[in-house]
């Protein structure tokens, strides 16, 4: 499971995913795909908010239903962070029942967006851009921030503080989804991992050595390049849960490429990214 790959990595598979699904959800295009309309959908409100931590002010956004208290959520976005697609993929959690909050994980370096229309990870212009943005977000810092975000959703009230906290967490957030729920383990009750990156290391910093403090029950939604890349990344990932008697659903999706949740990412897999939703709201039941 990758940290990142590059446009070429991405592009050995084409041959298993439609043209037209590519087309639809190309972010080189400027495009952007709608997601299905959630069954019974609640109306919600959304802000943008901001949210003090150790190490500054973090700039996000916080949608949730517009009558009553719900399970919480935190959202990673992936390396180009909080913009429209994680919007739109927030007010879908929301309208689903939960109070979503997703993050800006760059706050220390730029105020989202970070990318402009059209811009992509697959630029080398952007890429060098971004990955410094990535490199100020330390663990301890990340730990710190996980704190912090889950500590402002508990004060919001439209959070219902007896129900358990989710998280999800795309490409890098997906290592952040295991150190968030690791370090407010007394809150979290549910992760989702989507792509994410770097979720398995020969460093004794690895996210996999975290689970034993992991409480509740998760999903790691894997792409298929990611897992051919790293095929042992997964059993080594399954082990660690088994072993630490946490419940955890590992799955290979075929077809699919680095990045294809976002509805705006160019290799984009609808039907995919709908499985993987429906996964996500089965792991998010037992909040």
């Amino acid at each position: 499971m990758c940290d990142e790959l590059t446009a070429a990595d991405n592009d050995r598979l084409l041959g298993s995913v439609s043209r037209r699904t590519f087309a639809a959800g190309s972010a080189a295009a400027g495009l952007m795909a709608v997601l299905p309309s959630v069954a019974n959908a609640k109306p919600v409100k959304a802000r943008d908010v901001t949210i003090k931590t150790a190490d500054g002010i973090c700039d996000a956004y916080f949608v949730a239903p517009a009558k009553g208290k719900h399970p919480a959520v935190l959202v990673w976005p992936d390396i180009m962070g909080l913009r429209p697609a994680f919007r739109q993929m927030a007010d879908r959690l929301a309208e689903a029942g939960y109070a979503v909050l997703t993050v800006n994980p760059f706050y220390r370096s730029a105020k989202s967006p970070v990318l402009q229309p059209g811009e992509s990870f697959d630029q080398p212009e952007v890429r060098a851009r971004l990955m410094p943005y990535r490199a100020a977000m330390t663990n301890p810092g990340v730990d710190s921030d996980a704190r912090a975000f889950i500590a402002w959703l508990d004060s919001q009230r439209e959070v219902d503080k007896k129900r358990g906290v989710g998280t999800t967490g795309y490409c890098m957030g997906g290592p952040l989804v295991v150190r968030t729920a690791a370090v407010t383990s007394a809150r979290v009750r549910a992760g989702g991992s989507f792509h994410g990156g770097g979720l398995v290391t020969a460093t004794p910093e690895s996210p996999h050595l975290l689970v034993p403090q992991l409480k509740g029950k998760y999903l790691f939604a894997v792409a298929e390049n990611d897992d051919q890349k790293a095929p042992a990344d997964k059993d080594t990932l399954r082990a660690a849960f088994v072993a630490a008697n946490v419940p955890a659903e590992i799955e290979v999706y075929a077809g699919t490429m680095h990045g294809w949740c976002p509805p705006d990412s160019r290799v984009y897999n609808a039907a995919q990214a709908e499985r993987a939703w429906g996964r996500l709201l089965a792991t998010f039941a037992s909040l």
